[in-house]
């Protein structure tokens, strides 16, 4: 099992350098916001599927399943605010300013 938690782990590192790069490659601020958030949602939850094969508690299995649920609820939420918040405050979809075309 600890070859399989390896590989996962590997696997969310992956995930979270990529996120990274495309953090800084992306054009604009509604893009970076989406891109971190799907990123951070997809590391969070492979991190949290290696645990799954760490723990021997079933107790520390429902407590695994709870914490999904609740990245799965509150990570979606917390990025539609960050977008609408700058959404409001007038940032434009197309930064001028740092437009590298």
């Amino acid at each position: 099992m600890s070859i399989v938690m390896n590989v996962i782990l590997v696997l969310s590192w992956v995930f979270i350098v990529f996120g990274m790069i495309a953090v800084f490659r992306l054009k604009n601020i509604y893009s970076r916001i989406l891109s971190s958030t799907t990123i951070d949602t997809v590391g969070s939850l492979l991190i949290i599927i290696s645990l799954f094969f760490a723990v021997d508690s079933f107790r520390f299995v429902v407590r695994l399943v709870m914490l999904i649920a609740f990245l799965l609820i509150t990570n979606p939420i917390s990025s539609h605010v960050n977008i609408r918040s700058a959404y409001l405050t007038g940032i434009p979809l197309n930064d001028p300013v740092n437009n590298h075309d």
